[in-house]
């Protein structure tokens, strides 16, 4: 069961998806699959490729996938989303969902180049916890909200590296604050959403 908080991630999320009118998504790190379960309720999407390198969540979400009338739409696939095999599916937009800072730092710059050089899709979807309103959310100092990640960035921290991403692949950019708006710290998560520039010709 998913927690308010994520349920709000999922939501906002999903709407980009929406609006955008995406039908195949790429969901890197896809964990357990709570958003792939979320993605199957909505009838706009088509196909959904998740990829883990965690073999275990993989099979509880195949088990979670059994029975499902929409199950067909999904395929899986083992692999660490910064390296992963050559022949990734083509997808209308990628997400990755509170993912990034289970990542080393240092692996940042290989997911830049497999997420937005190799992939490159229309659309990217990273969301990822802020920093800021981890004191409204009980976290003790010096901790983070969970054992598992690397780093949590406040909101400078976070638009600072998606810009980055965002002037070297050539990508427009837009961040928003999710899952909450308080009116100093914003929400609990921050999300980025990356739409591909295309260039016009002007003949």
């Amino acid at each position: 069961m998913t927690s308010f908080l994520h349920e709000s991630r999922f939501r906002a999320v999903a709407g980009v998806l929406r609006e955008a009118g995406a039908r195949h998504i790429l969901d890197l790190g896809c964990g357990d699959g709570d958003f792939i379960m979320h993605l199957l309720d909505d009838p706009q999407i088509t196909a959904i490729t998740g990829v883990e390198k965690d073999a275990g969540a993989l099979e509880r979400l195949r088990a979670r996938l059994r029975g499902h009338p929409r199950a067909d739409r999904v395929d899986l696939l083992c692999a660490d989303i910064t390296s992963p095999p050559r022949a990734m599916p083509q997808a209308d937009a990628v997400v990755l969902v509170e993912v990034i800072e289970h990542l080393d730092p240092a692996r940042l710059q290989a997911l830049e180049r497999v997420l937005l050089h190799d992939i490159a899709p229309p659309l990217a979807v990273v969301t990822t916890p802020n920093a800021e309103m981890n004191p409204l959310l009980g976290v003790k100092p010096g901790r983070m909200r969970h054992r598992d990640h690397r780093f949590e960035w406040d909101r400078a921290r976070f638009r600072l590296w998606a810009q980055g991403l965002a002037t070297r692949n050539g990508y427009a950019l837009e961040v928003a604050d999710i899952a909450g708006a308080h009116p100093r710290f914003g929400g609990s998560s921050q999300m980025a959403v990356f739409a591909q520039i295309t260039i016009q010709s002007s003949v």
